[in-house]
């Protein structure tokens, strides 16, 4: 007998990083659907209720709103995003916004940068000395990153998008 993987609210809020105060939310206000129950009456999720909170973390991470992510998520996974203009129209300027903010991004961690750099030049040390104190410097940002599932989704976007 093959049955299908179900995981409870817990493990869904582990694999995504979400709370699970925020996917009872989400349930609640109707972005995800309800979820199925045990007969103790707790909540369980198949690997598409998994991959739809995976969506919504990743539309959420490129500054969606939620109500903005409602006809995304109303769509079927097997539906091509070319059959919904309108909807490609929102995805190709979301897209604009959010390059428009990495450019942006870019040039704050450029400044940030050259302002490290041109602090260490004003001491009086070796060039190896310094070269060790840039290093120690570099700023490593901590981002969460993507899942192969967002990561498929949004090459799909951008591959319609580019068409």
């Amino acid at each position: 007998m093959n049955e299908k993987q179900m995981f409870t609210i817990k493990q869904i809020a582990e694999r995504t990083a979400i709370s699970t105060d925020t996917i009872r939310y989400y349930e609640k206000i109707e972005l995800l659907p309800k979820a199925e129950r045990k007969r103790n009456g707790h909540r369980i999720y198949s690997q598409k209720d998994l991959q739809m909170i995976e969506l919504i973390s990743c539309l959420k991470k490129t500054g969606m709103s939620l109500e903005q992510m409602r006809p995304f998520l109303a769509i079927s996974n097997s539906d091509s995003l070319e059959q919904y203009p309108e909807l490609m129209k929102q995805v190709q300027d979301h897209r604009e916004k959010i390059a428009g903010q990495m450019a942006s991004l870019q040039q704050i961690l450029d400044f940030i940068d050259m302002k490290l750099e041109e602090g260490s030049f004003r001491k009086s040390f070796s060039n190896n000395h310094k070269n060790e104190e840039k290093s120690q410097k570099k700023v490593s940002l901590k981002s969460k990153h993507a899942s192969s599932l967002e990561m498929s989704y949004f090459s799909e976007v951008r591959s319609s998008v580019l068409k």
